[in-house]
């Protein structure tokens, strides 16, 4: 193009502009929702107080590890949540609603949504293992025979349970094995929550790994949330992602199993610190290999 031509302007190829949607700032991460919310809990039986004020949230998809000296109150304070016991003072609500202020069907409908295995299984002892697992669902509803036996042995094999187990009363089963059969009958209402009460006291080392590595599958699985008494180091080193540690009447402390390592209470100190907590912590990557997998 020589000095002396002019471009003329509607030749030139046009770029269109596009409007750029302003970037949206990024909202903080909501908080996470506890699905149950203890607060100024007092236990007292006759002139002994187990607790006083104390205060827990449990989170949703959480396994929290409630773990405490004997005599502290683990137990009560887990019979305390699912209605069991009715506290002197303070309040618990489990799914946003307080269980103590509802009217009856609504306090079912919500306790419907939890279950719970009690220490050794607490089976009844003149019903098979099958019949254990139907005693949920035939109080809660009217099922075809066929449909009730299909969701016991689901149940059943969600525990970890041969099918033959079924047909076997509680006298005929190893420790573990109760263990189990109970945990299928906690499961048999498909439950949001599920509390534990001291799931591996009494196992041998390997069938208490195997239980661990069970609640683990089914947590991941099933979405649950889990409440888990316990006094065993290595189900609190694998499993638990939240530890709240009970004395002198409360919570004393709540965090990870690192971050209450950290702490210089002497009873937590000790706890946390000792020879086989040393030997927990020492399977721990070995345990978490395992669970996933790898």
């Amino acid at each position: 193009m020589s000095g002396g031509e002019r471009t003329n302007p509607s030749t030139e190829p046009i770029v269109p502009i596009v409007p750029v949607a302003p970037v949206a700032a990024q909202e903080p991460a909501a908080p996470a929702e506890p699905v149950i919310r203890v607060r100024g809990l007092t236990n007292r039986f006759g002139s002994h107080e187990v607790h006083r004020d104390l205060d827990l949230d449990l989170y949703r998809g959480e396994v929290l590890g409630v773990v405490g000296g004997s005599g502290t109150g683990k137990s009560v304070l887990l019979r305390s949540i699912i209605g069991l016991i009715r506290p002197a003072a303070g309040t618990i609500e489990v799914l946003g609603q307080d269980l103590a202020r509802l009217p009856e069907a609504e306090r079912q409908a919500i306790e419907r949504r939890f279950g719970v295995l009690f220490q050794d299984g607490a089976l009844f002892s003149a019903m098979t293992v099958a019949e254990n697992v139907a005693v949920p669902l035939r109080e809660q509803f009217r099922l075809p025979p066929a449909l009730m036996q299909e969701i016991v042995a689901l149940k059943i094999a969600l525990a970890g349970l041969e099918p033959e187990a079924a047909a076997k009363y509680p006298s005929e089963l190893s420790g573990g094995m109760r263990k189990r059969a109970g945990l299928a009958r906690a499961l048999a209402l498909d439950p949001e929550i599920l509390f534990l009460d001291e799931p591996t006291a009494g196992l041998d080392p390997i069938s208490a790994a195997a239980f661990d590595e069970l609640i683990v599958k089914l947590q991941s699985a099933l979405g649950l949330t889990v409440f888990m008494v316990t006094h065993d180091l290595d189900s609190l080193a694998t499993i638990c992602d939240r530890i709240a540690v009970l004395a002198e009447g409360r919570v004393l402390a709540s965090g990870t199993l690192d971050e209450l390592r950290q702490l210089t209470h002497p009873w937590i100190r000790a706890y946390f610190h000792g020879p086989r907590a040393r030997a927990a912590l020492a399977g721990k990557p070995a345990a978490d290999a395992a669970a996933t997998g790898l």
